[in-house]
């Protein structure tokens, strides 16, 4: 497909893919926003209208039905991206899904044998954003043997605000629309698999601090998803991670992670700079991480040049997705039952 021109519908068009996936998809040569399928024919016309969008469909299924449009980006809410992958992949469209990869595991898992099943089309997921800054570096350092061996990481992701009791529901707060995604765990998660690897156990507690919202009607509903989690993990070499997601911590200290190792530990603090030291230091040092080391958010080009066949998606396979699907259910899982849970599912 190198000299064929790469004509893309968007199915959802929310902040992120007005923010991030227009932008990055108008950089890219050879590439054309084709159409756009929001929630409501007014709403794909408003974004019609502001990123010169050719055409608007009244819903995604008449979006698929293009046989002019070779791939589809995915923006809508976890809940539906199961069923819009499965049948752009049936239509022979390229798929890029907005994260979180979907609602449960096994919606993850039917993604990904959809994909294997249609070896000739890309997908890809948005991956999370938050640690293109010490991706490289943390993933060198620890490579390298700079810790030693990793024994214990302690990370927390701790917003800065106190409950807010009779807030407004979001739809992350909303089980039917977010699934098992608690928070950012799924991001944080996907991180530390570039940085560790994956876990194989879990254990948890959660709670729900505010457990009653206001809905878009006005009406008071309750709330089912955590808005505090501690989360206690394995890596494969039997080191622990514990890792603190609140939503509920108003004046905290906001973001940070400690990876400790038989020879040296590394210390990322909240505004991501990295502190390092290895055994008989005496304190720790900030690590040099030049712009030019950092990876760098390019999803949209990535997705085209995998279409043309000259580069191989890592950031993020379906695989990836899987795994933090699978995750993320483990600790809900465990939160609820007080148990354990093995990976995989």
């Amino acid at each position: 497909m190198a000299e064929e021109a790469i004509r893309v519908g968007l199915i959802g068009a929310g902040g992120n893919v007005r923010n991030r996936h227009i932008p990055g998809f108008q950089q890219v040569n050879g590439l054309e926003i084709a159409a756009v399928a929001n929630r409501s024919l007014e709403s794909g016309r408003t974004v019609a209208d502001q990123f010169n969008i050719p055409q608007v469909y009244n819903g995604w299924q008449e979006l698929l039905e293009d046989d002019s449009i070779n791939a589809v980006c995915i923006g809508t809410w976890p809940y539906m991206h199961r069923t819009m992958t499965l049948a752009a992949l049936e239509k022979g469209k390229h798929v890029l899904t907005e994260a979180r990869m979907a609602c449960t595991a096994q919606d993850a898992r039917d993604m990904l044998d959809a994909s294997l099943e249609h070896p000739e089309l890309v997908c890809q997921l948005t991956p999370t954003s938050t640690t293109y800054k010490i991706d490289n570096l943390l993933k060198k350092l620890i490579a390298e043997g700079f810790v030693g061996e990793v024994l214990s990481v302690e990370m927390q992701a701790l917003q800065n605000r106190f409950a807010d009791f009779g807030g407004d529901l979001h739809w992350r707060h909303d089980w039917k629309i977010s699934g098992y995604n608690t928070l950012n765990i799924g991001a944080s998660y996907e991180s530390m698999m570039r940085w560790l690897g994956r876990g194989n156990r879990v254990m948890a507690m959660a709670k729900v601090h505010v457990p009653y919202r206001t809905d878009d009607r006005g009406e008071t509903v309750s709330v089912s998803i955590p808005d505090h989690v501690n989360i206690l993990y394995e890596l494969a070499n039997g080191a622990q991670v514990h890792m603190r997601m609140s939503a509920t911590t108003g004046l905290s200290t906001g973001n940070q992670t400690w990876i400790y190792g038989t020879e040296g530990t590394i210390h990322v603090d909240q505004q991501q700079n990295v502190f390092a030291g290895r055994r008989g230091d005496d304190q720790l040092s900030e690590i040099p991480n030049s712009v030019e080391e950092q990876a760098h958010y390019r999803v949209e080009e990535q997705f085209t040049n995998a279409i043309r066949g000259t580069e191989q998606v890592d950031m993020v396979p379906f695989e990836t997705g899987v795994h933090y699907m699978e995750w993320t259910e483990a600790v809900v899982r465990s939160a609820q039952t007080g148990q354990a849970v093995y990976l995989p599912l």
